[in-house]
């Protein structure tokens, strides 16, 4: 009799863990399903949050070095200068940077698409390059900071134009180029 009675609970029991069992199944199967699909719509999102993100600044980039034009404004040891430190980034080609050296030479920056001056050189025809400048190109002014400053009444006119910059210092010039080419549009 005793021995009835622990077959009738082992077989209770067996009952009872074959409908645990199976209700366990079922919710492994539901999990199952719902983690892939959950994984495939994180997927889905990067792949949204990067193309509207960072793949437009890399195409503006990428199209901005291979395909912009530089206008140089400087004169005799500064247009080298500057443009061997362009060169030297490995980021510009020898093609894509136009070198202007004198007023009469100002047609010739109507191809590019960014404006780089160095202001001690171009102080005195500045205005004449403001008014060629689109206001959807950059201007990038260096101005090393041991010739002196620039004038507050010429500081107001480069600040009056769209996507100006200024700046004193070499390494600092080259980050204002490729920032502006990727903050810039071109058409």
């Amino acid at each position: 009799m005793q021995q009835d009675f622990w077959l009738l609970i082992d077989m209770e029991m067996e009952m009872f863990m074959n409908q645990y069992t199976d209700t366990i199944k079922h919710v492994l199967a539901i999990v199952g399903v719902i983690k892939p699909i959950i994984l495939i719509a994180v997927i889905i999102y990067a792949i949204i949050l990067w193309s509207k993100g960072i793949f437009p600044v890399l195409y503006r980039l990428g199209n901005g070095l291979s395909r912009r034009r530089i206008a140089v404004f400087a004169k005799s040891e500064n247009i080298e200068s500057m443009t061997i430190l362009l060169l030297d980034s490995k980021l510009f080609k020898q093609k894509n940077i136009i070198r202007i050296t004198a007023i009469s030479d100002l047609g010739r920056a109507e191809e590019a698409s960014v404006y780089l001056v160095h202001w001690h050189d171009w102080a005195d025809n500045i205005d004449a390059l403001l008014k060629m400048k689109h206001d959807r190109f950059p201007l990038i002014v260096y101005a090393p900071y041991d010739k002196g400053r620039i004038p507050d009444d010429q500081m107001k006119a480069l600040d009056g134009k769209r996507n100006t910059a200024i700046t004193n210092f070499r390494g600092r010039l080259l980050n204002d180029v490729v920032t502006a080419m990727i903050t810039t549009s071109f058409k």
